[in-house]
């Protein structure tokens, strides 16, 4: 309270005007049509990147390469190939 007992109050009256900066950056969400169907391309990404992690796992075996930690590699491996083909497709 102030000294001459009135309330604090702020100065913003309208809290929707605060939240509107954030929802600047929002719009509709990337799609990749596939046979008429509209997929999030981060589906798309993510199943490209199983193939690729795939890929790497038999050219590991082929080299005759013995992995320490396969279960904390190869998701690690499938994540990095998602957010790369992610920027590379879709940035």
């Amino acid at each position: 309270m102030s000294v001459s007992g009135e309330i604090w109050r702020p100065k913003w009256r309208h809290p929707l005007l605060l939240t509107t900066p954030l929802l600047a950056g929002c719009s509709r969400a990337p799609s990749v049509d596939i046979l008429g169907s509209f997929f999030p391309a981060w589906l798309v990404c993510f199943i490209m990147a199983i193939v690729l992690t795939a890929l790497a796992r038999l050219a590991l075996l082929r080299l005759h390469i013995e992995v320490a930690l396969p279960i904390l590699l190869y998701p690690s491996l499938t994540a990095v190939f998602t957010f790369l083909l992610w920027l590379i497709f879709y940035y």
